[in-house]
């Protein structure tokens, strides 16, 4: 259990019943009353987030999320299938877990999966992926005017917005936070 006045951005808590991550906390101490602790959770399981304020001596409820490093193998039917490297086990995660982040994924990569109650609930990605450009239209001659972009898509069919510059076949690294062209890949 932990102190409603000690919880922290990022703590893995129970609300509801269900595991959750502290996306924010802001702590508000109004003139009359209690003290209150205003937290935003974002469920694990499918990543609704819900506002909740408790009053600072209330205790909560620590949610037993385990993180492993597992390595993407494939994707088969509803499930991402991960593997420990050491012990070759795999590990499916449904994919109505992951939110659309099944578009990061290539093989080889290497996340964080979430266990709880030894279930996979979710993953961590890293923040960056490097994926090969697959489709990408020629630049046009004279568009040349406050940074202009076009549209591409990547080996994983995610489709994204780049600078003109960028060729099919070449390697990028693309964020897995918001899914933007950070930079061409260093070979």
């Amino acid at each position: 259990m932990v102190n409603a006045g000690d919880i922290e951005k990022g703590m893995y808590l129970l609300f509801r019943g269900e595991p959750c991550v502290v996306a924010s906390k802001e702590f508000m101490n109004p003139g009359k009353g209690s003290a209150i602790m205003r937290v935003k959770y974002k469920s694990l399981k499918n990543g609704n987030v819900v506002e909740y304020a408790h009053k600072t001596t209330e205790s909560v409820e620590e949610a037993d999320v385990d993180k492993v490093e597992l390595t993407f193998s494939y994707i088969d039917g509803d499930n991402a299938i991960f593997i420990d490297s050491e012990t070759y086990e795999q590990t499916p995660v449904p994919l109505s877990t992951l939110s659309g982040r099944e578009v990061y994924l290539i093989p080889d990569l290497k996340c964080w999966v979430l266990l709880f109650e030894e279930k996979a609930i979710g993953i961590i990605l890293p923040p960056n992926v490097v994926l090969t450009v697959t489709e990408s239209q020629d630049a046009v001659a004279g568009n040349r005017v406050n940074a202009p972009k076009k549209e591409i898509t990547v080996e994983t069919g995610l489709k994204l917005q780049a600078p003109l510059f960028i060729k099919e076949g070449e390697k990028i690294l693309i964020s897995t936070a918001d899914g933007s062209y950070v930079s061409r890949a260093n070979q």
